[in-house]
């Protein structure tokens, strides 16, 4: 059985109802996924994060100083597991870690904005420099998904999904050892 996943990720302007709080990272589990299953395809999950990016802007004397807040959020209602086709307790464990690799991937994007944000300075032209790098990183970490499911064919290609759980574990390991 194949599966597809469908990443959504937006900019938010508005919280949906669904979203968790901004948190730090963490372990998701199988009662993170509230929404109702898309019967439309193969897939048989979605993770659904968002990046709340929001920043406070001082000018003084031609000086523009921006104060970032990078949030990653998780939405409950977008994100699902349709257990009506997974036939074992070890088919939803593996979908489930297939899954936290993408939370993973938002995570770590999530990092990187903030610290990228963070480390620049901007001129009176900073809206298209901050969008500028968002769309950058964005498109970074779009491809990473994109390549994560066809290399572990969505969890499918174990030694694939071994081998990104490991890159996940190192790069956590790394990002979380900095805070």
């Amino acid at each position: 059985m194949g599966f597809v996943r469908t990443f959504y990720f937006f900019v938010l302007l508005i919280v949906f109802p669904g979203l968790a709080k901004a948190q730090s990272y963490r372990q998701l589990s199988v009662d993170d996924f509230q929404g109702a299953p898309h019967h439309d395809g193969l897939a048989v999950a979605t993770t659904a994060c968002f990046i709340d990016l929001k920043y406070d802007v001082h000018a003084r004397n031609g000086i523009y100083q921006l104060k970032f807040h990078v949030s990653l959020l998780f939405d409950t209602e977008r994100s699902w597991i349709d257990r009506t086709r997974l036939n074992s307790s070890e088919m939803i464990t593996d979908v489930l870690k297939h899954e936290q690799g993408h939370y993973n991937i938002d995570y770590i994007e999530q990092q990187e904005l903030q610290h990228e944000l963070e480390s620049r300075q901007y001129s009176d032209n900073y809206k298209d420099e901050v969008s500028t790098i968002f769309d950058r990183i964005h498109a970074k970490y779009d491809q990473l998904n994109k390549d994560y499911d066809d290399d572990t064919e969505h969890s499918q290609n174990k030694k694939q999904q071994a081998s990104w759980d490991r890159f996940f574990q190192r790069k956590l390991g790394n990002l979380l050892a900095s805070r």
